[in-house]
């Protein structure tokens, strides 16, 4: 669908259309990514859990950690994130600020005695549900690139026709929505009180939108103005399943390691619903007025909104995450877990994705992430901190032009604390994660990309029962 865009580009005289719309390349690897969200206790120490367990969120990570708790435990959390995206496109700067607010995580864990053999003392059940990515962000961009891409009025009858060459300024608007959901069953077992495995099956629920305003405002050399709102969108859903195992394994009582293997996320089916489809010429919903003439051109005029959907399967990256842990007694502890994610195996399939595939081969890298935890108990209080380095795929983190989003290395720090009132807990995290990214509004087009800087700031709450 949108790959045949670029053709359009270089063969249409009349009329530019081009997608600044997410490629295919761009929501593989956007759907393919980890927010990390989880309870309070697992934000505030940046997710390093696996080879630490004793909390819900860890079954996300290493599933053998469920049989490390000792009782039967619910916990539910509250999630509020302030977003801010400052744009910078030509020298000119915008920031928007948005707050989202949700129940970002949920789950329980079941714990039985054994009564099969001495040497697997306990069994642990698990449920977790959490939103692993949440797509909900907004941006402006605005400026001016003294390049006029909309430079005549379709319906012009003069002869010769006017010419709108003169860049005044554009402005960018993009607006996506929607989550990635992730259902997790996991089960646990401890064998002789050292060797903690575990199994879990993953199943995800994918929900995006995605929609784009481009607004040129453009003149001719008698001062004759032509505005032009081009709007694209894009609605996609799909299922998918994966599996994690791993163990976790008590070398000493001050000291254990873990290892799990997650593998691909397969989604059998995908289904989008876009816009982007020839309407009289234009790849998307657009509108022309020109000034001299008083007119309107509006390719949906009468309710015509042509859009076209397509089905399609994608596999995404499997990921190896090895821990290790030091236990201080009843005082504290630090955590520290490597992440390596296979982005290069990353496939579309049910269309003709040979371009997409190839760009995954040769157009990113394989990822090394690292996350650092640590907790201190002070009787009943206890205090957390935590630090993450998260790796983009792009090569060199420079600026891939089959790509219309690339976004930097991501840093980020957590902390937060937790007081146990007994069979009741109540936590509470606040992490501060940042990156820039290039968001490319004119593919094909010899102008340069707008520059974000995002900060992500999120509060957490946690409310957990002991069963």
């Amino acid at each position: 669908m949108k790959r045949f865009i670029i053709t359009v580009i270089l063969f249409t005289t009349t009329f530019l259309s081009f997608s600044q719309s997410l490629e295919y390349q761009d929501l593989a690897i956007l759907f393919s990514q980890n927010d990390n969200n989880g309870s309070a206790r697992f934000t505030a120490m940046s997710a390093a859990f696996g080879a630490l367990g004793g909390d819900i969120s860890s079954i996300n990570v290493n599933p053998a950690g469920l049989s490390v708790f000792k009782n039967s435990t619910f916990s539910g959390t509250f999630n509020s994130r302030n977003s801010e995206i400052t744009s910078n496109y030509y020298g000119n700067s915008n920031t928007n600020q948005d707050q989202f607010i949700n129940i970002s995580h949920a789950g329980a864990v079941l714990v039985f005695d054994s009564a099969y053999s001495k040497d697997w003392s306990k069994f642990a059940i698990g449920f977790s549900y959490r939103i692993k990515k949440d797509f909900n962000d907004l941006f402006l961009s605005e400026g001016n690139s003294n390049r006029a891409t909309f430079t005549e009025y379709p319906l012009d009858t003069n002869d010769p026709t006017f010419v709108y060459d003169i860049a005044d300024k554009q402005r960018y608007v993009n607006t996506n929505s929607g989550e990635l959901s992730e259902l997790n069953i996991g089960f646990s077992s401890i064998h002789q009180n050292k060797l903690h495995v575990g199994l879990s099956l993953n199943f995800y629920d994918l929900n995006f939108t995605q929609r784009s305003t481009l607004t040129e405002f453009n003149s001719d050399t008698n001062g004759n103005q032509l505005d032009a709102n081009f709007y694209q969108e894009n609605f996609t859903t799909g299922a998918g399943f994966s599996l994690n195992a791993g163990f976790i394994y008590k070398a000493h009582q001050n000291f254990r390691f873990g290892l799990a293997y997650q593998t691909p996320t397969w989604y059998t089916e995908i289904a989008e619903e876009s816009n982007i489809i020839n309407n009289d010429g234009f790849f998307g919903d657009t509108e022309i007025i020109v000034s001299n003439d008083n007119l309107i051109y509006d390719n949906t005029s009468g309710g015509f909104f042509p859009s076209q959907g397509l089905i399609y399967r994608l596999k995404t990256p499997s990921q190896l995450t090895a821990s290790a842990a030091l236990i201080f007694g009843k005082n504290g502890l630090l955590s520290i877990d490597y992440v390596s994610k296979n982005y290069k195996n990353i496939k579309l399939s049910g269309d003709d994705f040979s371009v997409e595939n190839q760009f995954f081969q040769n157009g990113i890298k394989n990822t090394h992430n690292v996350r650092l935890g640590t907790e201190w108990r002070f009787d009943r209080l206890s205090i957390r901190g935590g630090l993450s380095k998260k790796q983009t795929p792009n090569v060199n983190n420079i600026l891939n032009e089959d790509s219309i989003v690339n976004y930097s290395d991501a840093e980020g720090y957590s902390f937060g604390a937790g007081y146990n009132f007994g069979n009741f807990k109540l936590d509470f995290a606040y992490s501060d994660n940042n990156r820039t990214a290039t968001y490319n509004m004119y593919p094909g087009f010899n102008v340069n990309p707008s520059n974000l800087t995002i900060d992500n700031k999120i509060f957490t709450a946690t409310v957990t029962l002991d069963l």
